[in-house]
Order: structure tokens, then sequence, then C-alpha cells
């Protein structure tokens, strides 16, 4: 009998977790299938309750589920995950327990050094206050950038901010609102955007347009569907250098992969895997 992997999230349509998981099982043999699953928040418990009570190998959480999961009774989050704030990522232990980590800032580091990015010392711009902005500025925040959360709720971003300047990482962190986006990213050596914003269906939206962007920045969208976003292709107009969401998604995929099963995943089948998908 399969055993069977998932991610909820909701929306959940445009995940392309399950094609990557499932080549990656199929490649090593494994009798195990990963499956997407719709799941409102309010609902969440009793969904991850009932995943552990049916035998489930593990989870994966996605907008926008993560914060809300931290705040489950049912789940015991790892210290990482508990100081980051979100859990995007659960594993069933034979004696019941459930527990929950956080491999976003992970992910979202990998992808950078993979495109020779120098997170030490860098000025990065994260676009975005939620469950995925929170892992990786606490990621970036400890390899020593100095970053600025923006927000359309400028409150938000301050809140971040605190949380993350709280945890006494070497890195500067600030939160602002969408204002004066030009000046501030003419200052900055990356731009991330972890908000829904230009993910399929609605791809015709971008934080911020050529015209606000230049050659010498990196631009990073963890947003993999479409492969290229407006985010993308207004940052290309500009001569800037883009990073896919789709290096952040198999990276952060693969560590959840090896906490599920402690065995090693194929990376590069997991890549071209889900890449094919966004080209089909």
């Amino acid at each position: 009998m399969k055993q069977v992997f998932g991610v909820f999230g909701d929306p959940i349509a445009h995940s392309l977790s399950p094609p990557m998981h499932n080549a990656a099982f199929s490649a090593l043999g494994m009798d195990c299938i990963y499956h997407a699953f719709r799941v409102k928040p309010e609902k969440l418990e009793k969904a991850i309750l009932g995943a552990e009570a049916m035998g489930f190998g593990g989870l994966n959480l996605t907008m926008p589920l993560k914060e809300i999961a931290l705040k489950l009774g049912c789940i015991k989050p790892d210290p990482l995950a508990e100081r980051i704030g979100a859990v995007n990522t659960i594993v069933f232990g034979e004696t019941g327990e459930i527990k929950g980590y956080n491999t976003d800032g992970l992910g979202a580091k990998q992808a950078l050094q993979e495109a020779a990015v120098e997170i030490r010392g860098s000025k990065i711009v994260v676009a975005g206050a939620g469950g995925a902005a929170r892992a990786i500025t606490f990621q970036l925040a400890a390899d020593g950038a100095e970053i600025t959360i923006i927000n359309r709720t400028e409150a938000r971003a301050i809140e971040l901010a605190k949380d993350i300047s709280a945890a006494a990482l070497s890195g500067k962190v600030q939160g602002r609102g969408l204002s004066g986006l030009k000046a501030l990213l003419q200052d900055a050596d990356v731009l991330i955007n972890t908000t829904t914003l230009g993910m399929h269906p609605n791809t015709d939206t971008a934080i911020a347009t050529a015209e606000e962007l230049y050659s010498g920045l990196t631009v990073f969208d963890i947003v993999y569907n479409p492969l290229e976003t407006r985010l993308l292709k207004e940052a290309k107009a500009s001569g800037a250098k883009t990073v896919s969401g789709v290096s952040m998604l198999v990276y952060q995929g693969a560590e959840a992969f090896r906490l599920w099963t402690g065995i090693e995943p194929p990376v590069e089948l997991m890549k071209r895997t889900v890449l094919e998908a966004l080209q089909a």
C-alpha cells in the first residue's frame, strides 16, 4: 500500500509539488505518492489530524496556512520554525508526535547562492509580510543581509521587522510601506517578491515595473507559476538579473523530502520535472 504525502493550501490547484515529489519517489523506487489538497484555514487542524490518523508520511503547507499552523496545539514546532513564526513542513513521528519545520528560508538562500548572489552585506528589499516573507527574512538576516520589508499595510511590515530584529540576528531589518519604491530599489542589491502578485491565473500584476528597476539589481520572484512572471519580465526589460521561484520550490522541497524520509532526493530531476510541467 502506497504511503501518502501531500501539500495543503487554499488555493492549491497551481501547485507543482505533486509532480516534483512523485518524480523523486519514482526515481528512488519508493512506494509513495504525493497529492495536493485544498484545505481552508479554519479546517487546518482537523485536516492535519486526519492525515496523521490515516498514516500520511508527511505534509507541506502553503499559503495561507503557514502562520496558522504554528498556533495549532497539535504541532510541535522545531526551534527554527518557532522563531520564524511559520511552518511549511510537517513530519509525523512514530510515537504520534507531529513536528513542524520551516524549509522556506533555506530554499530561498540556496536559490540566491545558485545565482551567485552574495548575501552577507547585501541590501535586500522583501515585498510582502506573510509566512514566506518571515522565513526568508529570518534566514537572510541571520546570514548578514540588510533588509527592508515593504508591504501594502505598512504596520504589518513594521511588525515583522520588529519580530526579526528581536531575534538578535546579525543583519539589520526595517519595515515600511510601498511609497518611494523606486528610490528604495535604486539603493538595493536584491528585490524578493514573496506576495501572490503575478501568480496564475492573475498573471498581469507585479510589485514593480521596469521603470523602477535597474540593471545592477537581482530580482527574485518566489512565484513559480507562470515560469516567467510579470515581475521577471519587467526585470529583464530593465537589464536586471532574474531568479525564478522554481529554484526555491525545488530546494525547500528537497529539504522537506530529507526530513520525511532521511533519504537524499534527486534534486536535478525534481527541478527538471517542474520546468517541464511549467513549459507543457
